[in-house]
C-alpha cells in the first residue's frame, strides 16, 4: 500500500487492513512512527483512523455542505443552456459566447460557468477531425509591434477532383494581426506566381511608401528559394527569413491558419471539381476569416479589426460591459474581471530560456 495522497478518499477495507497492519507491527516490537512511515500515512491519520469503537469510513463523501451563496440559479442555468443549443452558437466554444455576448452588452456568466453546465448535461465534448497539436521548439525569431512589419506566407495542396490531383494554395498572413492579406489558388506551384502574390499583397496594402521594412517568413520550399522570387522580394524591399531546413512545422502561423481553413465547417475534404470551385470557397473563406472570425489569440475580436486598429476600442467596450455585470452582481466576483489588454508586440517562434 503506497503513501497517502492529500485529499484522496480511502476506502473502509484499506483503512482496516492499514491498522491491522501498523497494529500487528507494533505486537512484533516496531516503533509507532517507523511502522506508520513503512506504510504510507503519518501518526496522526493512524490514530484518526483506530478508534476504540473500530475504524470507521471516512465521513467526507456522505457530508452535508452548504450551497455556495452565489450559486447559478436553475433558470440562470436553463438560459446558459438555451443560448448554447441556438443555430448561431452551438458550433462555438463558450469563450467566443462570452465574448460575443458581451459585445451586445450583455453578461450572463463566465467561461467556465457555461463549460460547467455544458459538462452537466453532457454537452461538452471534443468535436472535429484534428488531433491534439504537439508544441515544437522553433528556432527564428522575428517581432512585430503593428500590422505589416512580418508577414508569414505557405503553400498548402486543395484536393482536387481525383485521388492524388491537387490544387495550389498560396496564402500571406499578417503575423501582428493574423489577417489573410493574400492568397491565391493556382494549378502549379512556382516563383513566378508567388512573386506576382507577393507584389499584389505589397500594393494592395500601401507599402510602398513605408519607411519600415517588411520581414517575409517562409519554409524552405522550392517557390520560397526561386531566384526570381528573391530577386522580387529585394526590388520591393522585403526581408526574406525561412525555417530551418527539413523542419515543416517552423511557420507556425501559416500551418495554423491552414489547419483552420481545412478543418472549416464545409471544407470539400472529397474535392473541389474545378479550380474555380476552389478560388471562390477561397474568396469566402478569406471574407470570413478576416472578417467575421473572433480569434481566439486577440481575445475574440476580427484579425481585420485588429489590423485596422479597432480592437483597442472594442475590447475597452467589452470591458465595460464586465464592469457593469460585476457591479450589479458583485457576489458573484471573486476577484478582478479577465484582462481585455491585447499585447502590444507579437513575436515568431520567441526565444525561451531552454533555447538561449
Amino acid at each position: 500500500m503506497g503513501p497517502q495522497r492529500r485529499g484522496r478518499l480511502t476506502s473502509l477495507p484499506d483503512r482496516q487492513h492499514t491498522v491491522a497492519l501498523v497494529a500487528q507491527a507494533q505486537r512484533d516490537g516496531a516503533r509507532l512512527a517507523k511502522a506508520c512511515a513503512i506504510i504510507g500515512v503519518s501518526v496522526r491519520t493512524y490514530q484518526r483512523w483506530s478508534r476504540p469503537e473500530g475504524v470507521r469510513s471516512d465521513g467526507r463523501a456522505d457530508a452535508k455542505r452548504p450551497e455556495p451563496h452565489n450559486k447559478l440559479a436553475e433558470r440562470e442555468r436553463t438560459v446558459i443552456l438555451d443560448l448554447c443549443n441556438e443555430p448561431r452558437y452551438r458550433s462555438q466554444p463558450p469563450a467566443y459566447i462570452v465574448a460575443d455576448q458581451a459585445d451586445r452588452g450583455r453578461y450572463i456568466a463566465s467561461e467556465s460557468t457555461f463549460y460547467r453546465v455544458l459538462r452537466d448535461h453532457d454537452q461538452n465534448h471534443h468535436r472535429g477531425r484534428h488531433k491534439a497539436p504537439h508544441g515544437r521548439r522553433p528556432p527564428t525569431t522575428h517581432v512585430a509591434d503593428a500590422p505589416n512589419r512580418l508577414w508569414s506566407w505557405d503553400i498548402s495542396w486543395l484536393p482536387g477532383p481525383a485521388c492524388g490531383t491537387w490544387w495550389y494554395l498560396y496564402l500571406i498572413v499578417d503575423v501582428f494581426s493574423r489577417k489573410i492579406v493574400g492568397h491565391e489558388v493556382h494549378a502549379a506551384e512556382n516563383g513566378e506566381l508567388a512573386s506576382e502574390l507577393i507584389e499584389k499583397a505589397h500594393w494592395r496594402e500601401h507599402l510602398a511608401a513605408r519607411a519600415k521594412p517588411l520581414i517575409l517568413h517562409s519554409d524552405n520550399g522550392s517557390p520560397m528559394k526561386a531566384a526570381t522570387f528573391l530577386q522580387k522580394l529585394y526590388d520591393l524591399g522585403i526581408t526574406p527569413s525561412r525555417s530551418r531546413p527539413r523542419v515543416s512545422n517552423d511557420n507556425a502561423y501559416s500551418e495554423a491558419l491552414f489547419r483552420t481553413l481545412k478543418y472549416r465547417p464545409g471544407f470539400p475534404s472529397k474535392g473541389f471539381a474545378t479550380l474555380e470551385q476552389a478560388r471562390e470557397w477561397m474568396l469566402t473563406f478569406v471574407h470570413w476569416y478576416n472578417e467575421e472570425h473572433r480569434h481566439s489569440a486577440l481575445k475574440y475580436v476580427t484579425p481585420a479589426q485588429r489590423h485596422r486598429g479597432e480592437a483597442t476600442r472594442i475590447l475597452a467596450n467589452r470591458k465595460a460591459t464586465y464592469e457593469r455585470a460585476r457591479d450589479t452582481h458583485p457576489e458573484r466576483w471573486a476577484g478582478a474581471i479577465r484582462d481585455f489588454g491585447l499585447p502590444e508586440a507579437v513575436a515568431l517562434n520567441p526565444e525561451t530560456a531552454a533555447n538561449c
